[in-house]
């Protein structure tokens, strides 16, 4: 029996601490509010839309036609093999997202403007991408990336 009560106390305080980091997500998240770390939320927050910063979607530059010069193309059918376990064309030895690894994924590293990366800050028209929005992009790589 105690070790029944055991088992519900600790998962209900990890259900506490779950509900108090995805109310802590909403306000990182800035100016898009439903940013979640998956990567369908990711997909039609970041990548498919612009904010009310100014910032505007990943795909006006890197889509089918666009791929060809920047070498990325994030539309919907092809954004996720393109990104995780994938190369980057730009930097040898980089790869665009390492699952489980945010800070050796080069999608980090261009988000962010880290020294080394090759070309500009991304991205490279409106605002950039908010420290919160960053930080939930960074949680869904350390959750392993799952196509969700």
């Amino acid at each position: 029996m105690r070790r029944c009560v055991t088992v519900a106390a600790v998962m209900a305080v990890v259900s506490m601490a779950t509900m108090g980091c995805d109310e802590a997500l909403s306000s990182l998240a800035g100016p898009t509010p439903n940013l979640q770390p998956t990567f369908s939320s990711i997909q039609r927050d970041i990548f498919e839309n612009g904010d009310s910063s100014g910032r505007v979607p990943c795909t006006q530059c890197h889509n089918p036609g666009g791929s060809a010069f920047n070498g990325l193309d994030l539309s919907n059918a092809v954004a996720y093999a393109n990104l995780v376990g994938t190369a980057s064309r730009g930097k040898p030895g980089a790869i665009r997202v390492v699952a489980g690894d945010p800070e050796n994924s080069y999608l980090i590293h261009k988000l962010e403007g880290r020294p080394g990366i090759v070309g500009l800050l991304m991205p490279r028209v409106g605002a950039p991408l908010s420290e919160g929005q960053i930080t939930i992009i960074k949680r869904w790589i350390a959750e392993g990336a799952p196509n969700n």
